[in-house]
């Protein structure tokens, strides 16, 4: 490569950084597509069972970790962070009160995918304005592409012993994108780690989820349970998810590096439908048009009307109980599928239990 086009492509970066700031990306950074070493991680992941049934995380083979067997041409990745912590948030309050929902603070917004992906394309479509046509593809949480070790690459943070990726400036509230493109940009220096001795998160991790630094089981992690699991709840497991409904941020909200984080300015992620104070008995009582209507847009609708009952059920099964919820609990059990009865029988007998001081 001729030192003149060398410089020709930095000053492109540097534009593209600029660009990026202004469609709203706090952060981008250019990585390289070998991914080996993430690669082989994914793989003892795979081997021992700690992805549980996420079988999207390994069904196309080395297509995850090889971004050009992806995207033939894939040469670089532009990759993007955008805060999104709510101002003004409020979730320890939240976590502290047993009768409170809690919603993962990425979930109390507007779902990020399709916002994230029009800024994307704003960003290629501008690069396309200044160069002409070239080769690229947007991706946020679409396709198999390992978006935490790309961000790594790029220099937007290190992976957390908790497997989420911080930022020394911003800590770890944040979404990420990428663009694959053929383009052989310069490629940004990876950010070293500053963990340290540091084991909050580990240590906070209600279910142990985090079997051992930087490693993650599935199979105890509440958001997986919460979200990405169709069955019942491993009845072990219960006691030990509180009022989390929909994620969890505990490793997250320990996070020393978390005070340095920035209140998102998009409006798009401020709570919506009151899920920052909602309490369980309010959002059991929805019926399933409710859920729908009112998850509209929101990325909570995914897990559908029978996971969001069963989560609510256990939380209600962890909360102090009372009158209320008991019959709350009794009057949704005749019209209940199968599994969501499974959990509120669950949680009638935990509540009846603690109403006769057994427990």
């Amino acid at each position: 490569m001729s030192s003149h086009h060398a410089k020709e492509l930095a000053a492109l970066t540097a534009r593209i950084k600029t660009w990026s700031r202004e469609l709203g990306f706090q952060q981008t950074g250019i990585a390289d597509t070998d991914l080996q070493v993430a690669g082989n991680r994914l793989q003892q992941a795979v081997q021992e069972e700690r992805l549980a049934d996420m079988d999207y995380m390994w069904k196309h083979g080395s297509k995850r970790y090889r971004p050009e067997e992806l995207l033939p041409g894939t040469l670089r990745v532009i990759s993007v962070r955008m805060d999104y912590l709510p101002r003004d948030d409020d979730a320890r309050l939240a976590l502290q009160n047993p009768s409170r929902a809690f919603v993962s603070r990425y979930a109390l917004g507007r779902d990020y995918h399709k916002l994230m992906r029009k800024r994307l394309q704003k960003l290629a479509k501008r690069i396309q304005e200044n160069i002409g046509e070239f080769g690229y593809r947007v991706f946020v949480d679409s396709a198999p592409v390992l978006e935490k070790p790309l961000a790594v690459k790029a220099g937007l943070g290190w992976m957390g012993k908790h497997t989420n990726i911080i930022n020394r400036e911003a800590g770890s509230w944040f979404f990420l994108g990428e663009i694959y493109t053929d383009l052989p940009l310069p490629v940004d220096t990876p950010a070293d780690a500053h963990c340290g001795r540091c084991t909050a998160c580990i240590d906070i991790c209600p279910t142990r989820a985090i079997v051992e630094p930087y490693k993650l089981d599935a199979r105890l992690c509440i958001s997986y349970l919460t979200i990405e699991l169709f069955g019942p709840i491993p009845e072990a497991l219960r006691p030990l998810m509180g009022n989390h409904i929909y994620g969890c941020d505990d490793c997250m909200m320990v996070c020393p590096w978390n005070r340095f984080a920035v209140p998102s300015g998009e409006t798009d992620f401020l709570p919506r439908q009151g899920l920052d104070q909602a309490s369980l008995l309010e959002l059991f009582s929805w019926d399933e048009e409710s859920f729908l209507k009112r998850t509209e847009g929101s990325p909570i609708r995914r897990i559908g009307f029978a996971r969001w009952q069963r989560n609510i059920a256990v939380a209600l099964g962890n909360s102090k109980g009372g009158k209320e919820t008991i019959q709350a609990l009794r009057n949704a059990l005749p019209d209940a599928s199968g599994m969501v009865a499974e959990h509120i029988v669950w949680a009638l007998q935990r509540l009846e239990q603690q109403d006769r001081g057994e427990c």
